[in-house]
């Protein structure tokens, strides 16, 4: 059965990060099972290439905040403006649209599609909410809660909305658990995935280096993600310099942004020895892959979310370097070196390790390729289709 579907995302959608990602990769795998998406967002971000062959429709609230252009990842108070205009134009496509489910994602989303359920009540709209991580956690993370009292109220207002929709998905074990423990309602993983099709017909790693000036005879270590701190990039700065001593034919690839956090905390000495793609666009990422020998993740467990690029990295064969945390072991199994403990050092200590054994390291990167086919896309979809149809028949 066919069903008209309503996304919520309160953000630029899409900009080149693991949130529009998974809204993405969620959307275009319903549309490829037969279902009409309609994503309401933000006024900015970038349109879906036609390369994607996809009528996913995008709707935009009005450009009232046109000075608004943050893309990266974070709180901004702004954004309670933008989410009430968001608010508008979900009550809007619910109306003339007449969605069968409004997917609301992250805390914001959840709540909005909330609020529009109850607006049109008579119209009996089921609604998901889809948990990417922890709100007060990532905010802390992002420094911008430090009072204990304004910590302790955004705490309460995420534990009301974890109670919000007829159904509630999250992105890690981690979510789940701690969701599952507050919310009176059903509660599933839906974990985030890769689209191996995406690493199909790259051609030699070879030239992919030198089409972006990398060494062609080094051990290439990558990060992709936001240069931002909840995303645990301090680690792996602190984590350069120590590999970098020890064995000289490694070279570091940063794909991300925003660049100004992290272009002054690369030492001198190690500019040669580095290449830094920013920004990195998402639909690139296949060839940024395909050219490294090792994925580093280097984020803990702080904020509860999954980690979509561990999963890329599976898809395109590397072994994977990280911390030893509960929802990295799920995705990996014996396929990473892991880190110890949560530091710089440790996390440089696993890496050399992977330098040092190339022969591992491809051992790790053929059976990290393999588990890939257990965290696809279209397997969350077939989650998502039945979580779907079974609040439908309620």
């Amino acid at each position: 059965m066919s069903m008209n579907i309503l996304v919520v995302a309160p953000t630029p959608f899409f900009s080149d990060r693991g949130t529009h990602i998974r809204i993405l990769e969620e959307a275009l795998a319903l549309e490829k099972r037969g279902h009409q998406v309609t994503i309401a967002t933000y006024h900015i971000g970038q349109n879906l290439p036609e390369s994607l062959k996809s009528h996913i429709d995008i709707r935009r609230i009005r450009r009232l905040l046109f000075w608004y252009k943050k893309l990266e990842a974070g709180p901004d108070w702004q954004k309670i403006i933008l989410d009430l205009l968001l608010i508008k134009k979900v009550f809007f496509l619910a109306r003339t649209k007449r969605p069968d489910i409004i997917h609301g994602h992250l805390h914001e989303g959840a709540l909005i599609a909330w609020i529009v359920q109850k607006l049109l009540f008579w119209r009996d709209i089921k609604v998901v909410a889809d948990f990417h991580g922890s709100l007060t956690k990532e905010m802390v993370s992002h420094q911008y809660l430090r009072a204990s009292g304004l910590s302790q109220a955004f705490h309460f207002l995420e534990n009301k909305i974890n109670n919000m929709g007829d159904y509630a998905v999250t992105s890690s074990w981690n979510n789940r658990e701690e969701i599952g423990r507050i919310r009176k309602g059903p509660v599933a993983i839906l974990l985030d995935g890769t689209r191996l099709s995406m690493f199909d017909g790259l051609g030699e790693k070879t030239r992919i280096r030198e089409s972006y000036s990398v060494p062609t005879d080094a051990v290439v270590v990558t990060y992709t993600g936001a240069f931002i701190k909840n995303k645990g990039i301090q680690f792996f700065l602190e984590a350069m310099p120590l590999i970098a001593t020890r064995f000289p034919q490694v070279h570091f690839v940063l794909a991300g942004f925003p660049l100004d956090l992290i272009e002054h905390d690369i030492p001198e000495t190690l500019r040669v020895r580095t290449t830094i793609i920013s920004p990195s666009p998402y639909f690139d990422l296949p060839k940024i892959l395909k050219m490294s020998d090792i994925g580093v993740d280097p984020k803990d467990e702080a904020t509860r979310e999954a980690s979509g690029k561990t999963l890329q990295y599976m898809g395109a064969s590397l072994s994977v370097v990280c911390f030893d945390t509960h929802n990295n072991r799920e995705y990996l199994g014996d396929g990473a070196f892991y880190a110890k403990t949560v530091s710089g050092e440790a996390l440089a200590e696993a890496i050399l390790q992977a330098v040092a054994d190339p022969r591992l390291r491809e051992e790790k990167g053929r059976e990290n390729h393999t588990r890939a086919h257990e965290f696809s896309w279209e397997k969350s979809a077939e989650i998502l289709e039945s979580i779907y149809q079974k609040i439908l028949q309620r």
